[in-house]
């Protein structure tokens, strides 16, 4: 796709666009493949790109262009709102209804082993559903979020008032004897024991469950965890099905557990009744995945949509998050707080950038450093 700057546009004089939209030309190229999108990068068919992929960004990247200064690569900090990812239980399934259940399965789950060894340490743990931006909770309550959640005490979990949220922290060295005792503690609060190296219930009934991923990408994050579940007797699955299938199971909750969640921005609204509310757990291809069904969270939600201004939405919604995060609905995966970009060196940019985006309608072609390029591209 080709688009070309219309010369005598209208707005190009408002003081908003000085500065802006400054290419002639620009092309985007399609690939359906990211390894050949990364070699056409390489070979110069592509000026610019953004790397989504922490292997290819720690090792892709050693190429003649590249080692000679020609291609940049940069990581630039930003502000935008991740989100949350994680690994999503289905609650509509009986086996994840128990809050101490859920909260083993927190522990087996070792990031930092997983960052070390198949992310080159690129990634942050996402310890909020509102991660990298104001809206996220930290520390204990106070001031105006505590005001807040006195009028849901006993409601909601104790250790919201009490307990800072930390997610449990490994070694890294994929050793997590810890993490597996203080889960089997709380699998035999819940009911369940190891007989004959299975995870049972009181009846007998094997704790097994699949987990249901749309393509191979997430297979590499969903087998090392199978084995760590193994480990305690459970009998999990992993299933990959096509785009197709993944999406009309999952609008019809068909699933024990999924790799997924919510994206967030910085103003929460009406979204949050798609993502959290009880009128949602049955209405096929909702948001509510998770089957989140909680009186509070319900009010919660109302409370962020009505909020009078920034500040009181700043405190209803650091609540809502806090009561989200210690019901342990789901497992906290990993957020980048930076954009990765790599670049042939001919462009001039602004020095500063903005803090919700890359700002590439403000870079420039830069003639010198274009005519520089061609020429030591010539003794490559």
């Amino acid at each position: 796709m080709v688009m070309r700057r219309v010369e005598d546009w209208w707005g190009r004089d408002i003081p908003v666009n000085k500065g802006m939209q400054n290419f002639d030309v620009i092309r985007f190229e399609y690939f359906r493949d990211n390894t050949v999108a990364l070699e056409a990068f390489k070979a110069g068919q592509i000026d610019f790109r953004t790397e989504n992929v922490a292997r290819d960004w720690a090792t892709g990247y050693d190429f003649p262009a590249r080692r000679a200064g020609l291609v940049k690569l940069e990581e630039i900090r930003h502000e935008r709102p991740t989100g949350m990812q994680a690994f999503i239980v289905n609650l509509r399934r009986p086996q994840f209804q128990d809050i101490r259940v859920r909260r083993a399965l927190l522990e087996l789950f070792d990031f930092e082993w997983m960052n070390a060894n198949l992310f080159y340490g690129g990634y942050s743990r996402t310890t909020s559903y509102f991660s990298n931006s104001e809206l996220a909770s930290s520390g204990l309550p106070q001031g105006r979020e505590l005001a807040i959640l006195e009028g849901f005490r006993g409601r909601v979990p104790e250790e919201v008032f009490t307990q800072e949220f930390r997610l449990p922290r490994t070694d890294g060295s994929g050793n997590n004897r810890d993490g597996l005792r203080r889960a089997l503690t709380l699998l035999q609060q819940a009911g369940w024991r190891v007989q004959d190296r299975r995870l049972v219930d009181p009846r007998g009934q094997r704790f097994e469950f699949e987990i249901l991923l749309q393509g191979a990408t997430y297979e590499r994050i969903a087998l090392p965890y199978v084995q760590v579940l193994e480990r305690i007797g459970m009998a999990v699955r992993v299933r990959t099905v096509d785009p197709a299938q993944y999406q009309t199971r999952m609008d019809s909750f068909d699933f024990d557990m999924t790799v997924g969640g919510q994206g967030q921005s910085l103003s929460p609204g009406n979204e949050q009744r798609d993502f959290f509310s009880c009128a949602k757990v049955s209405q096929n291809g909702s948001r509510n995945e998770s089957g989140i069904c909680h009186p509070a969270i319900d009010e919660l939600v109302e409370l962020v949509i009505s909020a009078p201004d920034r500040q009181e939405l700043v405190a209803r919604t650091r609540a809502l998050d806090r009561v989200l995060l210690w019901n342990h609905y789901l497992i906290p995966q990993w957020h980048l707080q930076s954009f990765r970009i790599a670049y042939w060196d001919k462009f001039g940019k602004p020095d500063r950038n903005p803090k919700y985006d890359i700002g590439l309608e403000s870079w420039w072609v830069d003639a010198a450093k274009e005519r520089a390029l061609i020429d030591a591209r010539r003794t490559l």
